[in-house]
């Protein structure tokens, strides 16, 4: 009996475990990208009850794309079994079956809709909200050439919302283009990384593929990152919380974007690096440090001027 109990609650635990494997926690790195911005920029960073509800958006949000990332697998289990990477994953592998997958998913979405219903409506919303577009994605707007790089990106955008959604924060349309098109660097950087890595197998993974090429997603990453830089240069000049005694202080972390947004291109075509944006993230030191001291001069413009 005692083996039997044991048994069980290993198999039980190596589910859990290959459950939080498929909700992807390297991805959670881009939650606290893209939903502190509100609280930062807004000067309340240190306002601990509006931290703590930032913490809590963040935490929704975790789950929200975790479920995303489950249902995404099960819908792409076949063809995940084709990609040299992807078919270690706990789904495709077999290590995590089918059914466990979708008991996790029918049981998590009902809870973090309630949750984030009684933290605060309007969130609710905009979890249903993404739920819905990143099911469609999952079904059919993957298969569509353009729109897939769209609607991905889309998702970030729904993360700045969110954070200065439940701060009852009203964020400058011009950080919202901003992020959007940071987004879309990102996305499409993964996608170029992807076809040239895969090469003649790419479209048997994802059908898309077929329909993109290598100088269409290079000539789409020149245009994101030319976007991005003005876009955010434009909300530096604009953004009240960035001018000190008339000076507009914001224009010192513009070098550090650009050297970001350059980092990640010799990453992608000199270093064959992008296919992860994530784990490019949390092992590329230059980028890290790049980073580390963009945060630095926004604390230091915001909180100590």
């Amino acid at each position: 009996m005692a083996l039997s109990t044991g048994n069980q609650a290993g198999s039980i635990l190596e589910t859990l475990s290959n459950l939080i494997e498929t909700m992807r926690p390297k991805q959670w790195t881009k939650n606290v990208l893209f939903v502190f911005p509100a609280i930062v920029f807004s000067e309340q960073l240190f306002e601990l009850d509006l931290l703590g509800r930032v913490l809590v958006c963040c935490m929704l949000l975790v789950l929200s794309s975790g479920c995303v990332y489950i249902i995404n697998d099960l819908a792409d289990m076949e063809a995940d079994r084709a990609h040299p990477v992807k078919s270690r994953r706990p789904i495709a592998s077999g290590k995590l079956s089918p059914s466990a997958a979708k008991a996790a998913v029918v049981l998590l979405i009902p809870l973090l809709l309630l949750a984030a219903y009684y933290f605060d409506e309007r969130l609710a919303l905009l979890v249903i909200v993404y739920f819905a577009v990143q099911i469609a994605y999952s079904h059919s707007i993957k298969h569509i050439v353009i729109l897939d790089i769209l609607v991905v990106a889309a998702g970030f955008v729904l993360r700045l919302l969110a954070g200065g959604i439940v701060i009852d924060v009203s964020l400058s349309p011009w950080l919202y283009a901003s992020a959007g098109m940071l987004a879309l660097f990102l996305v499409i950087g993964k996608r170029r990384q992807e076809l040239a890595s895969l090469g003649d197998d790419a479209a048997a993974t994802r059908r898309a593929f077929a329909q993109y090429n290598l100088p269409l997603l290079d000539d789409m990453l020149r245009i994101v990152t030319a976007a991005t830089t003005i876009t955010y240069i434009i909300y530096t000049v604009e953004s009240p919380t960035m001018i000190r005694e008339g000076q507009n202080l914001g224009l010192i972390t513009v070098p550090f974007v650009i050297y970001g947004l350059f980092r990640y291109l010799y990453l992608i075509h000199v270093e064959e690096r992008g296919g992860a944006p994530d784990e490019v993230l949390l092992n590329d030191r230059p980028l890290q440090a790049t980073i580390g001291l963009a945060a630095l001069a926004y604390i230091v413009i915001l909180y100590v001027f």
